[in-house]
């Protein structure tokens, strides 16, 4: 689990007294600073676990918990956040900018590469939080929470005749709130939903109300667990983005203005790819495991319901075809330990699941993972004859690391 810890900034209200409509370049500049200070945060917690972050001695004093400039451009582009020494000081000058990281002696103000030390505020305490910044903390513990846990909140259900994956009931929302001891009382929490709507972490599915205690429905609007790209932070007009919520190991999307959107995954012969896909109707209620959802033409602000790229198969196969004794498949195993935010996969399909897209800088790839291969069990688990849903579910709620066995078409 990740923990995102926030700096000071001011925040203006984004909703009117009635809680009707959004302005696109508030909500745009808040989704931004909150993309930041998520991806700010999942850099951290990869650089810990890859040991780049450490106490460090310079002239016979320590300095705990920092990294060195000119290692972490050289790390930066081992992991191919990026190709270039220019880009990757970029990188991190935008991650100075925001106060997310600074010289261990505030001596200087912008990113060198050179052999000096630099260190995340929120290892040395001097990553202030006010209480806006505390909604985003809060938001983010109960989004987590409700992923881990076996629950019934988060349902496909229908308002005005439009049926919405994921949606909370607000009521039961605040009765959930009560039980985990989020808050003491219903108004309390009925303001912290009121927060947590206007910080866009939550809204209503078709954008017409604010939160109030009742039968309204509402859906996540922020993915925490969706594993940022580097580059994004030098996007300054990307726009939110649909999140996948199934997948927690689900990639970003691009170009996600338009009627189109683009997923990159890696090809059988781990050739990078972009596969692109059009959106159907948004009147559509659902669909199946290999197409869209999408959402009310009322919003104005990003999508809330998930929307799926289009197969990556060819043709599908039967766990019969993939078992039959001299066939054209062969088996494979991989062991994938997942990082700080994830493997780096995504499944989908059904009876069986395949590997729909691989992050080219992920632990999947680099455990041989690709496209197009058959789901055929997880952890010693046959999987053959289970949907994407459950298989995902299975890998969310076992080990860090995890057991992959797969079925992949021979080249001949």
């Amino acid at each position: 689990m990740c923990h995102i810890y926030m700096y000071h900034f001011t925040f203006k209200r984004l909703l009117d007294m009635d809680g009707i409509g959004y302005t696109l370049q508030k909500t745009a500049e808040l989704e931004r600073m909150a993309e930041v200070l998520v991806t700010g945060e999942q850099l951290r917690l990869r650089l810990h676990e890859s040991k780049v972050i450490k106490d460090r001695r310079h002239h016979l004093r320590t300095y705990p918990n920092c990294f060195v400039a000119k290692e972490i451009i050289d790390w930066l582009i081992e992991h191919k956040e990026t190709s270039d020494r220019d880009t990757a000081i970029k990188i991190m000058q935008k991650l100075l900018d925001q106060s997310i990281i600074h010289h261990v002696c505030d001596e200087h103000k912008e990113f060198k590469d050179m052999k000096l030390f630099y260190r995340f505020r929120k290892d040395d305490g001097t990553f202030p939080l006010d209480s806006e910044a505390k909604v985003f903390m809060r938001g983010q513990r109960i989004y987590e929470k409700l992923m881990n846990t076996e629950n019934t909140l988060l349902q496909s259900r229908e308002e005005e005749g439009v049926t919405y994956e994921r949606t909370l009931v607000a009521s039961e929302f605040i009765d959930w709130l009560l039980l985990e001891g989020e808050m003491a009382i219903r108004e309390e929490a009925e303001q912290l939903g009121r927060r947590l709507l206007e910080h866009c972490i939550i809204q209503h599915v078709s954008n017409k109300h604010h939160f109030v205690d009742g039968g309204l429905l509402y859906q996540f609007r922020m993915n925490f667990r969706r594993r940022r790209r580097l580059m994004e932070l030098l996007n300054e007009h990307c726009h939110g983005i649909p999140e996948n919520h199934d997948s927690p190991f689900c990639l970003r999307k691009q170009g996600s203005e338009g009627g189109n959107t683009s997923f990159l995954s890696v090809s059988p012969s781990k050739e990078i790819k972009v596969v692109s896909a059009v959106r159907r109707s948004s009147m559509s209620s659902s669909c199946g495991s290999n197409g869209y959802y999408s959402s009310s033409p009322t919003l104005i602000c990003s999508p809330p319901v998930i929307c799926n790229p289009k197969s990556v198969l060819k043709r599908q196969v039967s766990p019969e075809e993939l078992q039959t004794s001299g066939g054209p498949y062969i088996k494979k195993t991989f062991t994938i330990v997942g990082d700080a935010v994830g493997w780096g996969f995504v499944v989908r399909g059904s009876k069986p699941c395949h590997i729909q897209a691989v992050d080219p800088g992920g632990p999947a790839v680099a455990a041989g993972m690709k496209v197009c291969q058959f789901v055929v069990a997880v952890n010693g688990l046959n999987v053959l004859t289970l949907d994407y849903r459950t298989v995902s579910k299975l890998i969310l709620t076992g080990p860090r690391t995890v057991l992959m066995e797969v079925m992949e078409e021979m080249e001949y």
